[in-house]
């Protein structure tokens, strides 16, 4: 078997080397493609591999063509809207992610920004602290009960939404189920955005729901660019002075956000929730052995096509 690691966006040394020796102990044969700067390289690396070890790599319905012998893509993270899953199944690849591998240090992210919009981002004025303060998880996956785990440390009152997470699993944990997405903006000072992007979420952080916030409104985004509607978002704050709005996603409208928001707005240079030496170590070595499980043992729990 022919495993290729390929990440224009490369792994940390350290964890490229555990990759390999995860690979190596099942016999298999390990193949590297990183920092490649042209998808014709993608498709030189795919021709004869059988699985394929992705971060935000682009799989779509030209690179399956050109992988005749793939079985097996694992997105080495939570999401995987960067694969096209009705053409891979097309295909007969099967698609999984690594769920949980990244969560700790994207909700470490997410509290660090918290901090900073409470602190002014540290330009040397008077901040607030987040003790007491309302906090609504949007999505209680992975990320998001580690987000309230956190939070909780800081003395917040905790809050969330999940449409699919059952409530009185949520309340076991000693956080407060609300009804719905409105129920929770409307009552949180702060919301840590965890959604992924679907036909049905994308855009759907709006003006109509961030109006609903209280005063001194925070919102952060370490989920997905396309769930906000960035025009309406860019409305909201022109006709709420008090909103901050914190990301890790790059917006469209970065660089008039910037100009219009001075003090309100911030984003890293690039998507950075999973970018720590341990949150790489994880999600690539779940990602090997997930493969490893499939071809020896036919484990398909991760999968996420059909």
């Amino acid at each position: 078997m022919k495993i290729l690691i390929a990440t224009e966006k490369p792994f940390a040394a350290d964890a490229v080397q555990k990759i390999k020796q995860v690979i190596d102990n099942a016999g298999f044969d390990f193949i590297l493609l990183e920092k490649y700067t042209n998808k014709s390289q993608l498709l030189d690396a795919v021709k004869d591999v059988n699985a394929i070890i992705i971060r935000s790599d682009i799989i779509d319905t030209e690179v399956l063509a050109a992988a005749k012998d793939l079985k097996i893509v694992v997105r080495a993270g939570a999401g995987y809207d960067n694969v096209d899953l009705e053409a891979a199944t097309a295909h007969k690849v099967a698609v999984m992610n690594t769920p949980g591998q990244n969560s700790n240090a994207v909700a470490e992210l997410a509290a660090g920004m918290m901090v900073s919009a409470a602190r002014n981002f540290y330009d040397g004025s008077s901040g607030t602290e987040l003790l007491g303060k309302k906090l609504g998880i949007h999505a209680y996956g992975n990320v998001g009960r580690n987000v309230a785990r956190i939070a909780k440390g800081f003395g917040m009152d905790v809050y969330a939404f999940d449409a699919f997470f059952p409530a009185d699993a949520i309340e076991k944990e000693g956080v407060k189920a609300l009804a719905s997405a409105e129920e929770l903006y409307a009552t949180c000072q702060y919301v840590s955005l965890h959604i992924p992007a679907t036909a049905e979420t994308k855009n759907s952080i709006n003006y109509a729901l961030l109006s609903k916030m209280p005063k001194k409104a925070v919102l952060i985004n370490t989920a997905r660019k396309e769930v906000i509607n960035e025009s309406e978002l860019e409305k909201l704050m022109e006709d709420r002075p008090d909103f901050k709005y914190l990301t890790d996603i790059t917006p469209g409208n970065d660089a008039v956000l910037k100009a219009k928001f001075p003090g309100r707005y911030f984003t890293t240079p690039k998507k950075m929730g999973a970018q720590t030496a341990e949150a790489n170590n994880n999600a690539g070595i779940a990602a090997a052995n997930q493969i490893v499980d499939f071809f020896k043992n036919g484990n398909t729990k991760f999968q996420v096509n059909k």
